[in-house]
């Protein structure tokens, strides 16, 4: 895994070039929703592009994480079918939903039943390499959810520079990365994690908790703000020494947001000495994005080592599907 996580640079590398040399068969198209599917290390991509186009797009863009899709889901619909290993059995469901609907659809894999499904029915399908975790992979997918909206000119490409920028920035601070990453997982070790963020970035909180559940094997849970200012902040007024908040932070936040981390800080404090801020650096949306995944991965492999436990193996999830296979 760690290999995998130093590696991340040169992934987002073949990502866009993956990206640029696609040929769609879908000619451009005018949607009136726009619906990505997937779920696990498949889907968090989508996630996080959802905060990015928050204020960018016209029409809704959902994602979806589940059997089913909505009911509003037609011909006028463009579906983003993402599952790295190609056989995950909610996306399939999600596909051939998409299919009978009529749909525009591209589907991203690695392969499996998806790859077949696309090649059978003349859809759109990205492959990316594979036979890596799939929560290892969230650059090839989550690039090429971004070239699948520039294609159908629902965004320009000024992501591709961001990314460029935010690849040499990974090279040349990876020491420090490393080293930052180590210091905030010895925090956390022995203490159960509670990230917040802003709600754009929620996505990467989301990563980030999903990473601890992962490769640390461990329990955590996020909120961002304001949203938890309204309900889970009344929650804090027992004795939390046992408990690390983690705050996710960027200068670009929007000042009220920023002035209500302030005092939550204040509040937290009087139940738990552990709070931890990670301020991203970069100055582009998706800068700030990939520094944070980077810096929190090693964060999950580095508490891996110190639970002394293999980032890698996930054998309950092995089992969830096996059993679920038999019935």
């Amino acid at each position: 895994m760690k290999k995998l996580v130093l590696d991340f640079p040169i992934q987002l590398q073949e990502a866009l070039i993956i990206g640029k040399n696609y040929r769609f068969k879908a000619p451009e198209a005018e949607f009136t929703n726009i619906v990505v599917t997937g779920l696990g290390g498949s889907g968090i991509g989508g996630s996080i592009v959802q905060n990015y186009v928050f204020d960018k797009l016209s029409v809704p863009f959902i994602v979806n994480k589940d059997y089913f899709l909505p009911s509003f889901v037609s011909k006028k619909s463009l579906v983003i079918v993402c599952s790295y290993s190609g056989n995950t059995e909610e996306t399939l469901a999600a596909l051939e939903q998409a299919k009978k609907a009529k749909a525009t659809i591209v589907c991203i894999t690695s392969g499996g039943k998806v790859a077949e499904f696309s090649n059978k029915k003349n859809i759109d399908c990205v492959l990316v390499p594979a036979g890596m975790p799939p929560r290892s992979c969230i650059g090839y997918s989550l690039v090429q959810i971004l070239f699948v909206l520039s294609h159908f000119g629902l965004i320009g490409n000024t992501f591709e520079s961001e990314i460029r920028k935010a690849i040499k920035a990974m090279k040349d601070g990876e020491k420090e990365t490393q080293k930052k990453a180590n210091a905030i997982a010895k925090k956390i070790f022995g203490k159960l994690p509670i990230i917040y963020s802003a709600s754009h970035f929620e996505g990467v909180a989301v990563r980030f908790r999903q990473q601890l559940n992962e490769n640390s094997k461990m329990l955590c849970w996020h909120g961002v703000i304001p949203e938890m200012n309204h309900n889970e902040l009344v929650g804090w007024r027992d004795d939390a020494k046992d408990k690390i908040v983690l705050l996710l932070r960027t200068k670009e936040d929007y000042e009220r947001v920023q002035t209500r981390m302030e005092i939550n800080k204040k509040i937290f404090k009087k139940y738990t000495p552990n709070i931890v801020e990670i301020f991203a650096e970069g100055k582009s949306y998706w800068e700030q994005v990939f520094y944070f995944i980077h810096l929190t991965d090693w964060v999950s492999v580095f508490l891996a080592d110190l639970r002394e436990l293999d980032a890698t193996e996930v054998k309950v999830i092995d089992f969830l599907k096996n059993s679920l296979a038999k019935v």
